[in-house]
């Protein structure tokens, strides 16, 4: 296959073959992109990696791919988890966007006593993800989880997993340190508050916790998006310095 790659689709289950699409992706290749049969595109998930695949047919219904070679092999990634209060529509569209380009393989809303926002549109944010995977280069598109209460979510929580808690009181220590001293190759997680900050009794719970470490974001009053995306740079920068490239995903469960 020499010829150019014009566009990435994540397409879940085996690639070989011929592959159907639906038809809002069949529009997007043909209106938007004004793609042609015979047009390169590349197709991935996390299990198989990526392979060129050639657009066969446009149809009233979808559209057909042939898949051709292999482009990149599965690898390994990060088991990073965002946890965080939802906010106003827009900025959580941008936060699940940027969380997705950050490596975030899991990015769960949690409703926290100050949380304003009530409801959160999974599908929505699923779509986000799935672009946003597709236009960063990465193999696999972020688990959008169902939202919880923060109590359920820690009463469920595997104590394997190390979650950091962004403490807007300013008692953690940095997060670039709290980071250095992470098994960043093993399952974390950070935690964002909502735009009012952590309830007293809900910072008492946490700090009480093993698997709980605060953090500091520096001296500045950050908004929770910004928050949540500067805690993913950090800990993702942390992890190449250590590891080159990406640690090893553990699958698990909140």
């Amino acid at each position: 296959m020499g010829a150019r790659v014009e566009a990435r689709l994540h397409v879940a289950g085996a690639l070989a073959g011929t592959l159907a699409i639906d038809a809002g992706r069949a529009h997007y290749l043909k209106n938007v992109l004004r793609l042609k049969p015979g047009a390169w595109v590349g197709v991935f998930n996390a299990a198989a990696g990526e392979f060129a695949a050639r657009i066969d047919s446009y149809t009233r219904h979808g559209g057909t791919l042939v898949v051709d070679s292999q482009l990149r092999a599965p690898q390994a990634e990060p088991d990073l988890w965002l946890v965080f209060a939802p906010i106003k529509r827009a900025r959580i569209d941008i936060t699940v966007e940027k969380a997705t380009e950050l490596g975030a393989s899991r990015i769960q809303p949690v409703f926290t006593r100050h949380t304003v926002v009530t409801r959160v549109n999974g599908e929505r944010l699923a779509a986000i993800a799935t672009e946003a995977a597709e236009q960063s280069e990465r193999l696999s598109v972020p688990e959008i989880g169902e939202p919880l209460p923060l109590d359920r979510l820690l009463d469920g929580w595997d104590a394997r997993r190390a979650l950091v808690i962004c403490d807007e009181t300013g008692a953690g220590p940095p997060l670039a340190r709290v980071a250095r001293d992470l098994a960043l190759d093993g399952p974390h997680a950070v935690l964002i508050g909502p735009e009012g900050g952590f309830a007293p009794v809900e910072l008492d719970r946490l700090r009480k916790l093993p698997f709980v470490t605060p953090a500091g974001l520096g001296p500045r009053v950050l908004r929770a998006d910004t928050a949540a995306l500067a805690a993913l740079a950090v800990l993702q920068a942390v992890a190449h310095e250590r590891f080159g490239a990406p640690p090893p995903r553990f699958a698990s469960s909140p």
